[in-house]
């Protein structure tokens, strides 16, 4: 016999899932709360089982049948996304919306060569974005306020699947003028010790600090700490006049926007490395965009770098 439900019960109760709440749930379907609680309620007695655990603060939690249902809801999703295209012959292309959040230091270099190469090739996908730091991303995204999201693993959690774009090695930056700097020339590798008396300008960045300070702590030292800032733009600036060093992990072009110029010097310590990948979460399966859009980041960052 076949179970009575419908494709808006199962979005509705997807949204739920992420959300770990109802009111929240029906803010970001643009729904009342009523049509959402009503519609879980008649899901479940649907399908004669316990999809949520009520608490009494009034947010939701999935039981355990809740969850092994939740691990079907997603790929059952996007099978009826692509037979919707089938039936209006798009088939042979992607269309619709991806949400894709992107961790803000890399967005100025990278995102912009990913996006005009999308647009290119799936022209009927509108791609939106969202620029948050690596703890607001995972936050993004396990809210569902974006599909994937590009960004490093560092303080990654098991609640998440990844698709490897690429591995990044971190580097020292100095000015250009610093004794380390190459005087044009090609600079020399270093071991991060070298740098143990002179100031450090620090990423003040959720997770990425932590991951600079295990590296000090590797090579043996303590960093003499000058200024600490959340901008990627104004600890490059910073370092480009002179008034420290830094560790980073991206490399971008040598200027900056006050014009002073940069150099990366790479190291000899071994280092771990850091995976720049999309995530997702673990629950859910890429949908055919998503998957688009992370195959051709993974293209177009490798032949970059």
């Amino acid at each position: 016999m076949a179970l009575d439900f419908t494709l808006v019960q199962l979005r509705y109760f997807q949204e739920v899932a992420r959300r770990e709440s109802m009111t929240e749930a029906s803010k970001r379907l643009n729904v009342t709360q009523s049509a959402i609680s009503t519609a879980m309620a008649q899901l479940e007695r649907t399908l004669g089982i316990d999809l949520f655990i009520r608490q009494k603060n009034r947010s939701v939690v999935l039981s355990p049948a809740g969850r092994r249902f939740l691990s079907e809801v997603g790929p059952f999703l996007e099978s009826s996304d692509a037979l919707g295209e089938t039936a209006h012959g798009l088939a042979s292309s992607l269309s619709g919306e991806l949400t894709v959040g992107v961790f803000s230091p890399i967005a100025p270099t990278r995102l912009p060569l990913i996006h005009a190469e999308f647009e290119k090739r799936y022209p009927g996908v509108r791609v939106n974005y969202l620029e948050a730091d690596l703890f607001d991303l995972q936050r993004a995204v396990i809210a569902g306020e974006c599909d994937i999201a590009l960004t490093y693993t560092l303080g990654l959690t098991d609640r998440f699947d990844s698709f490897l774009i690429d591995v990044v090695e971190p580097h020292v930056l100095v000015s250009l003028d610093h004794r380390l700097g190459g005087g044009g020339a090609k600079p020399q590798p270093i071991h991060l010790r070298e740098l143990a008396e002179e100031n450090y300008i620090q990423l003040d960045l959720p997770f990425s600090w932590q991951y600079y300070d295990e590296l000090f702590r590797i090579a043996g030292i303590v960093p003499k700490v000058r200024h600490r800032f959340s901008g990627y733009e104004t600890v490059r600036s910073f370092v480009a006049m002179g008034h420290g060093y830094s560790l980073l992990s991206q490399s971008v072009s040598s200027g900056t926007y006050i014009g002073s110029m940069t150099v990366d010097v790479p190291l000899l310590d071994e280092f771990p490395t850091i995976d720049l990948s999309m995530v997702w979460p673990k629950e859910l399966r890429l949908s055919r965009r998503a998957r688009a859009f992370s195959e051709l980041a993974r293209e177009i960052l490798r032949s970059v770098d």
